[in-house]
This record gives C-alpha cells, structure tokens and sequence, in this order.
C-alpha cells in the first residue's frame, strides 16, 4: 500500500516468538519468523529473522560459504505476510491456514549469510476476505537483500 493510503486499525508489537506461533502454523525448521517489531493491522508488518549458522539448510547451501537459499527468503516474507492478514483479519487461533498462490518479480540483490539480521517488511497490495496481495521485501542493515510480490490464499487445513 502506499504512502497515506490506508490509517490501519492500529498498531501491534513488538510480538515475541509465541505471538508469532499463535499466528503461524509453521514449526522448526520451517518457521522463519523470530519477531515481529510491529503490524499495523489492515496496513504492513515488519518482523524480523535472525539467520544462524544453525539453520538447517547451510549443511548444504553451500559448504564453505554459506547463504540462505532465496526461496526461504520469499517463504519469510510470506510468513510475516501471513501473521499481517491472520492478524488483520481476525482469525488468529481460527485454525485458517495461508497457502501461496503466486509469487512475481521477485529479486534478490544481496547474500544472506549467517549471522544478520533479515528485516521483513511486508504491506497489503490488496486485501479482500479470503485473497490477498502482498509487496515484500527484505533488507539487511538497511540494504536491499530481497523483494517479491505475493498472492495467497486464507482456507481451511485439508481434512
């Protein structure tokens, strides 16, 4: 959204990691979300991931120089995406899940390597009640790292 569109409903945050697992249904190694510094519901999110050389996918991407592969990058954004709409739309604890259904434009412009911080912004394009647009983008120390724009879905888990 841009600038002056949109007051939002208010303000949250910060929200620690059990905030952030009320919100989420994803669990290691695939929750990527370790706080969120604030939601403005209805509006945009920033969050943050702190990248450690723990994380499971550096044993392979790559030995002897580390980097976080770009797609867990776009899955991080999408999850703080995802806490945005459960929490702007209500259904926190509802049990909805928030699958993917497309990713655009997506750039990545710096390596993510162990030890920063990934800060991710996130702001509803467009929001109806049960599809929503997102514009992403994740930033180390203020640098550009990755950006992608996103559509997902808010259903049902499966049966």
């Amino acid at each position: 959204m841009a600038d002056g569109e949109g007051e939002g409903r208010g303000a949250m945050g910060p929200l620690d990691i059990g905030r952030v697992m009320a919100a989420l249904p994803h669990r290691y190694p695939m929750l990527l979300v370790d706080r969120v510094e604030e939601c403005i519901l209805d509006r945009s999110i920033s969050a943050i991931k702190a990248v450690t050389i723990n994380e499971q996918f550096f044993q392979g991407h790559f030995p002897g120089r580390p980097i976080m592969p770009g797609v867990l990058i776009v899955e991080a954004m999408a999850q703080a995406a995802g806490i945005l709409a459960v929490e702007s739309l209500g259904l926190a604890g509802s049990g909805k899940l928030v699958y993917f259904m497309a990713i655009d434009g997506a750039k990545f412009r710096k390596p993510v390597e162990p030890g920063v911080l990934l800060k991710l912004e996130v702001a509803f394009v467009q929001k109806r009640s049960s599809v929503c647009k997102f514009a992403g983008r994740a930033t180390i120390d203020g640098q550009l790292a990755a950006e992608a724009n996103f559509t997902a879905m808010i259903a049902d888990p499966p049966k």
